[in-house]
């Protein structure tokens, strides 16, 4: 038996919509509620099989939209965490199952279903996110489960870029307020296009479809316009900067930063809720900070926040030469590109 009262009940970052018992580790992995609620609102149907439920985080979210969900997982506490936190939401619906997914005693406990969802467990950390390491594995799942649907969709590393995903499926890079925070695959009926990119909140979205071969003019620059603009990480991630330049209003350039940083930059105010923030370029000087400290007394700033591919050991000492004795209110966004800086303001 479980004592409840020995488990995490979760409150902290408003992962969960509500409170919810957990495990340190379920706490780790556990799925972000706008993301769980945006997912369950796209696999809406009438039976769904959760294979790894893990906590339930996300198992909820499918209960409350499917009729039926079977909610499969290996480890028999967490599997009793996820059944209590269905109904701490009144849900009624989920049938549990405790074992391996890919079993034949588990497999022969789940009917024909419309879909099957799976977020496979991975190690904590690695040096590369290999797709091969998931357990239970893609290809597993898709033989184990083919006779059930044709439909499924899987949770996978957001590290991995489009084609280090052996599979002939949509991948959906998401983001969550501007952070990128999940990759999803869908399979069969489930595919609308080749790779996506969604933001969340707001659910804005940006495709590659098959026949997609007209490419917007892909223009890099080394010098900065008026403004620069931040992509949301999921376009970058899902390499689709070729789409979003042509939904965006006016021309923009590419302007790399750094290796880390990848920028556009325009003479136009441009407004897209895939661009992630905004800047003024309210100067550009060579990058030394004594010099850089004169220049935002002159104008009137406070603080700065350094944006630059700086060693970690060194990133203190340039930033407190660039902010001696400044008195100002303004806050200014410090870029080093080469040799240059580039004095700006968010205006996002």
């Amino acid at each position: 038996m479980i004592n409840f009262n020995d488990l995490i009940h979760v409150t902290k970052k408003k992962i969960f919509e509500k409170q919810l018992f957990s495990d340190d580790d379920g706490f780790r992995f556990a799925t972000p509620w706008p993301v769980a609620e945006y997912r369950a609102k796209r696999l809406k149907c009438s039976i769904l099989a959760d294979i790894s439920c893990g906590i339930g985080g996300q198992t909820i979210y499918f209960a409350k939209e499917c009729e039926v969900v079977y909610a499969v997982e290996i480890n028999p506490v967490k599997l009793e965490i996820a059944r209590k936190n269905c109904q701490l939401f009144g849900l009624d619906n989920v049938k549990f199952i405790c074992g391996d997914a890919l079993s034949k005693n588990v497999i022969d406990q789940i009917p024909e279903v419309d879909i099957v969802f799976s977020d496979p467990a991975r190690p904590a950390t690695e040096e590369e996110r290999n797709i091969s390491k998931l357990i239970p594995d893609i290809a597993g799942v898709l033989r184990a489960y083919s006779q059930k649907t044709e439909d499924f969709a899987f949770e996978v590393p957001p590290q991995l870029p489009p084609h280090r995903i052996p599979f002939d499926c949509e991948m959906e890079y998401l983001s969550l307020n501007g952070e990128l925070n999940r990759l999803n695959l869908y399979f069969g009926n489930l595919k609308s296009c080749i790779v996506s990119a969604l933001a969340l909140p707001g659910q804005i979205k940006i495709c590659k479809k098959n026949g997609d071969d007209e490419k917007a003019t892909m223009n890099y620059t080394n010098k900065a316009g008026t403004y620069l603009y931040e992509p949301d990480p999921a376009i970058i991630k899902a390499e689709l900067l070729p789409e979003f330049l042509k939904n965006l209003t006016s021309k923009a350039d590419i302007f790399h930063i750094d290796h880390k940083r990848l920028m556009l930059t325009s003479n136009h105010n441009i407004k897209h809720s895939m661009i992630k923030n905004s800047y003024r370029v309210v100067h550009c000087m060579r990058f030394i900070p004594q010099e850089i400290n004169k220049e935002l007394k002159k104008r009137g700033y406070g603080t700065v926040l350094l944006r630059a591919e700086i060693a970690p050991s060194m990133y203190w000492n340039i930033r407190n030469k660039l902010e001696k004795n400044l008195k100002g209110e303004k806050k200014a966004i410090l870029f080093k590109k080469g040799e240059l800086a580039y004095i700006c303001e968010n205006i996002s």
